[in-house]
């Protein structure tokens, strides 16, 4: 399962009901008028998860978040890597490592965490992303101690068995061909990203690793990884739900304090290249029947290059391609020239980012008039900045997804384990509202101006066979 972020409350929020926007008055639907309590959290006044933390005496940081609208609780052990710490030559090695840890532990025999999980009526799963590693299950409140106790013991000791590494590494490869391999558009992002970044830079190299990369990981590599990066004080434990902070804090000592403290290798991601290894890249593939268009230009995160900029980028791409109303669906949708059109920028992301520029061309459209109807769009909102009205309407929007982070017991763990586990406060998540509406047209034009308008970038076209390709624009 992919990680449930604030950009996805993000991009929900783009698709907001009517009583966020403008509709005629008799197709309208009853304006939603939060309550007293969620109107705090959206002007940033309160929390949005009133969430505590602490930090064991082994290192492992604790965060805990009670809810009580149903009987459940969610338990997440986050660990500070993921695929932007895979060694030079190994990318996939995080990746693989967390299939390996469903292998077993000191006393949970191999398959017996998830299955115990499931005949409780739970669920478990873990994901890897560029940033951060995950374990998690969603149990019923009163088998909090269960879960904890399985995963406490993973995270002092996974087995690894040596027997068990190459039928796994079978089973990557063939995950690997299903969901890249397989797919067109994945293959194609996959040399987008190469072509920006470089196929040997942190940010260029895939999730699930190059294919010879992969298959030359040993279990060495494996267990080095764990050994480096899976300590407590590389790790974030968040529980949210239905449970009472007294107890969470002594399960947590109980069972979590027990792992030993290690010295962990700190992060060690390298600076954006000075120019993109591609500028442009054109591929044509018989199983594709739509064009798609994509832009990215580097750009500062909130923890790398000018942290100040990454909220105005977060605006700059809601209004610039935040769904309807916004600048590229009026000049590409509303117009015929494109059935979707979009931006998207990750300011929570450990190291560089990217502000990225997409669209789907309509059946008939050259794709020049497309990328000329971007570039156009472009070189205006960097010539003109945006309307004060386009940055109130994307404060609005985009903060009205933190209501929608709010529900459902996965969104509060995630949105915590992964921003505290990047290295940002607590203070960031809770009060993330408030950061967003502090936001100017003149900070939102000056990065604009420094990303779309002087970053290292990459435009990439994929076109069903013998379509023809944009000219190279200078």
């Amino acid at each position: 399962m992919p990680p449930v972020t604030r950009r996805t409350a993000i991009a929900t929020a783009a698709i907001l009901p009517a009583a966020l926007g403008r509709a005629p008055e008799s197709l309208a639907a009853p304006a939603v008028v939060p309550a007293p309590e969620d109107q705090a959290k959206l002007a940033g006044d309160r929390p949005l998860f009133g969430a505590v933390t602490w930090t064991l005496p082994n290192g492992l940081r604790v965060a805990f978040a009670e809810s009580r609208r149903v009987p459940v609780v969610g338990h997440y052990l986050f660990y500070a890597a993921g695929a932007g710490e895979d060694p030079a030559g190994k990318s996939g090695t995080a990746h693989f490592l967390e299939h390996m840890m469903f292998k077993g532990s000191r006393n949970v025999p191999p398959g017996q965490l998830s299955l115990v999980v499931a005949r409780e009526g739970g669920q478990d799963n873990a994901f890897t992303s560029r940033d951060v590693t995950a374990y998690h299950q969603t149990v019923e409140a009163s088998r909090l101690p269960l879960v904890m106790r399985m995963e406490a013991d993973r995270f002092a000791g996974p087995l690894i068995p040596p027997e068990t590494v190459e039928p796994e590494r079978a089973v990557v490869l063939e995950e690997r061909r299903q969901r890249t391999d397989s797919n067109p558009r994945a293959r194609f992002w996959e040399g987008f990203e190469a072509a920006l970044w470089g196929p040997q830079h942190w940010r260029g190299r895939p999730l699930i690793g190059w294919e010879e990369e992969v298959r030359a990981i040993s279990r060495d590599d494996l267990l080095g990884f764990y050994g480096h990066r899976y300590a407590p004080a590389n790790a974030v434990l968040v529980v949210t739900g239905d449970a009472r902070e007294a107890e969470v804090r002594r399960l947590a000592e109980e069972l979590y304090g027990g792992v030993p403290s290690r010295a962990v290798t700190p992060r060690d991601r390298a600076a954006p290249p000075a120019q993109p290894a591609e500028a442009r890249l054109v591929r044509q593939d018989p199983a594709v029947r739509e064009a798609s268009f994509l832009r990215a230009a580097m750009a500062p995160s909130l923890t790398w290059g000018d942290r100040q900029q990454a909220w105005a980028l977060e605006a700059l791409a809601h209004l610039l391609g935040g769904g309807p109303g916004s600048r590229l669906h009026k000049a590409l949708v509303e117009t015929g020239l494109a059935t979707s059109a979009n931006a998207s920028y990750d300011g929570e992301a450990v190291g560089a980012t990217a502000f990225t520029l997409s669209a789907t061309p309509r059946p008939g459209i050259e794709p020049a008039r497309v990328e000329a109807a971007v570039d156009e769009v472009v070189a205006t909102l960097l010539q003109d900045g945006p309307a004060e009205a386009e940055l109130t309407r994307a404060q609005r929007q985009i903060t009205a997804g933190a209501l929608l982070a709010l529900d459902g017991i996965g969104a509060a763990p995630r949105m915590l384990g992964s921003a505290l586990a990047s290295g940002l406060p607590l203070e960031l998540v809770e009060f993330w509202p408030r950061h967003l509406k502090a936001v100017t047209l003149g900070q939102v034009t000056e990065a604009a101006r420094a990303v779309l308008g002087g970053a290292p970038g990459t435009t990439g076209w994929l076109l069903p066979e013998g379509a023809s390709a944009p000219e190279r624009r200078l």
